[in-house]
């Protein structure tokens, strides 16, 4: 830390809220990420309460030459480079459900709230697999959820942000009102700001049939095989994801899971459940299930469907996009994957994409890579020893499937603050664009994510 940065007085910072150093109580409770392997001491943390002192934290950050990060949740947490404080936005959780299906949500705010408000109306919000994940930081990333393929990506739905950006400034963003930052908000991360609330549209859902099976891992290449097949012809109703796993015998593991690999089949069916039945039977007969089944569930219990943990824990991730999913594309997840395979993984996941997820947003986005067909994904822990072979292993998971990649990577997967790995996030346009505005919201540089994403756009060019 610089000397500017130790001596920056503290006791000048004027909010509504806590202002805490470390080693005061609170301080390291708000500090820690979900993502416990990502480690941050912040001169101070500052428990926001209001806009208002989201605005004065930057400010008074930009006076004394220090960065800003945020965090609500702390999932897709990356560690700051510089002296930094870090502005706390769980507890800004307003929360309005309005009869126009539309809803209003603080950074403080999580999918699960917006889930239960919503199901007496039958509103639905477009939630991702976890639902724990707060409602800012995913719709800033785009949004890829259990059900994309039927209702596309979730920030095309929001109408408005409200955002302090790296001048100080509260502003409105929409498609009318500032939109140029309205275009950056919503695929752009937190490079243009700090988002305090945001309004965004609600689909008219209540239940949806789906759920998720797990197989034993003895038919895993024929699964996948199916699986890849299956996907092909797969009509918008559906959307559809399968995981190798290898969960820990650990307390929350059920027992058919813990120990062993076993591979899940996750799938979300917007209609009528009889033909999502009859969808997802060809699937459920390629296997022997040791745990779960299909059936009609209330929306508000989309996260079952992939049963993400709640609990925080440290995680390594690796991610990316394809083309294609061929015969030979699933050999090379099973022959790096399978059982039979010394994976350190707890999760190689594939994700289908298209149907609706491909179309373009009605007000352009900062949000690319429409046309990838697959997500592939690994999750493993994320402290050494174990980190390093997981980190590696996903890198050469990435390489094996190199011959069907876009190259890409979406937004919300696989948190980094490297720009070589943010250059994947994005086109060269695109990297241009958002570099070009966080100068120009954010002249001195105040605002944490910003910097990576004006090293990626050097890098791209």
């Amino acid at each position: 830390m610089t000397e500017s940065s130790v001596s920056a007085p503290l006791d000048q910072l004027k909010i509504a809220g806590r202002v805490l150093q470390p080693g005061q109580p609170g301080y390291a409770e708000l500090a820690t990420p979900w993502n416990v392997a990502v480690r941050n001491e912040p001169i101070a943390v500052v428990e926001a309460v209001s806009a208002a002192d989201v605005a004065a934290a930057v400010r008074f950050a930009c006076a004394h030459g220090l960065e800003v990060s945020v965090q609500a949740t702390g999932h897709g947490a990356t560690p700051s480079a510089r002296p930094s404080l870090l502005v706390h936005t769980g507890r800004l959780t307003e929360l309005e459900i309005r009869p126009d299906g539309t809803a209003l949500a603080g950074a403080g705010v999580r999918w699960g709230d917006v889930l239960q408000a919503g199901a007496p109306l039958g509103l639905a919000g477009l939630a991702g697999s976890a639902p724990n994940v707060g409602v800012v930081g995913y719709l800033t990333g785009g949004g890829i959820g259990p059900v994309v393929r039927t209702f596309g990506v979730a920030s095309d739905r929001v109408i408005a942000f409200e955002v302090v950006t790296g001048d100080g400034e509260l502003r409105r963003a929409t498609a009318s009102e500032n939109p140029a930052l309205f275009w950056g908000l919503r695929g752009g991360k937190g490079a243009l700001g700090i988002v305090t609330a945001v309004e965004f549209e609600l689909v008219r859902l209540a239940d949806l049939y789906g759920g998720c099976v797990y197989f034993d891992a003895e038919n895993t290449s024929a699964i996948l095989q199916g699986w890849s097949r299956w996907t092909e012809e797969l009509p918008e109703q559906a959307s559809s994801s399968v995981a190798i796993l290898r969960m820990p015998p650990m307390p929350g593991v059920p027992e058919p899971l813990a120990g062993r690999v076993t591979v899940a089949l996750r799938f979300a069916w917007v209609g009528d459940p009889a033909q999502g039945e009859r969808v997802i039977a060809p699937m459920l007969a390629l296997g022997r299930v040791v745990l779960g089944s299909m059936g009609v569930l209330p929306y508000a219990a989309i996260g079952a469907i992939h049963a993400d943990p709640v609990d925080p824990m440290p995680a390594y991730e690796s991610s990316g996009l394809l083309r294609s999913l061929p015969a030979e594309a699933v050999d090379q997840v099973v022959a790096l994957a399978g059982p039979a395979e010394e994976c350190p993984q707890i999760i190689v996941e594939l994700r289908h994409l298209g149907g609706a997820f491909a179309r373009p947003s009605e007000h352009p986005s900062a949000f690319d890579h429409r046309h990838a067909a697959y997500t592939v994904q690994t999750i493993g822990l994320g402290v050494p020893p174990v980190v390093e072979a997981v980190a590696g292993h996903g890198e050469a998971l990435l390489n094996a499937l190199h011959p069907w990649s876009t190259g890409g990577c979406l937004p919300n997967f696989a948190a980094s603050n490297d720009p070589q790995a943010i250059t994947r996030k994005y086109t060269s346009e695109t990297l241009t664009r958002l570099a070009t505005l966080a100068t120009t919201y954010d002249p001195h540089g105040v605002i944490a994510a910003a910097g990576p994403v004006r090293a990626a756009c050097l890098l791209a060019k």
